[in-house]
């Protein structure tokens, strides 16, 4: 499309940039569906046995602590690198064994290289099986 404006000077509207925007909006959806992640559907761990006299049971993905009326789950992945933490019940505290990170038994940060406090899940007890469910 050619416009004049003046004596005799034809100007030409910008083609490319209107090609270039209509690219991106046939594009830009496409990408957003790429980048999109799905939310993480909420496991649920149903434990069917009472937990030892110290209140404490280790497992693969949390340590489960019932005491003092308080029920609650912390993760065993360090917020630094992702190890495993193990519990020191004679320390009564968290730790990474990769970095040496510490933790407090209700997942607070006390010593680094980690920064964040590790997560909490939330715990349903019961007084029949299954004794706890977490959500993780």
């Amino acid at each position: 499309m050619v416009q004049t404006t003046g004596p005799n000077r034809p100007q030409h509207t910008p083609r490319r940039s209107v090609l270039a925007i209509g690219l991106l909006a046939l594009v830009y959806p496409l990408l957003r569906f790429i980048g999109y992640e799905i939310p993480r559907k909420p496991n649920k761990v149903e434990i069917h046995k009472e937990l030892p006299a110290n209140g404490i049971l280790v497992n693969s993905d949390f340590i489960l602590f019932d005491r003092d009326n308080a029920t609650w789950a912390v993760s065993r992945k360090c917020t630094h690198l992702g190890c495993k933490i193990n519990y020191h019940e004679t320390d009564n505290l968290l730790e990474c064994p990769c970095h040496q990170s510490r933790f407090t038994i209700e997942g607070g940060v006390t010593r680094g290289p980690a920064k964040s406090n590790l997560t909490i899940y939330p715990v349903e007890k019961r007084d029949t099986s299954p004794y706890y469910i977490i959500t993780t």
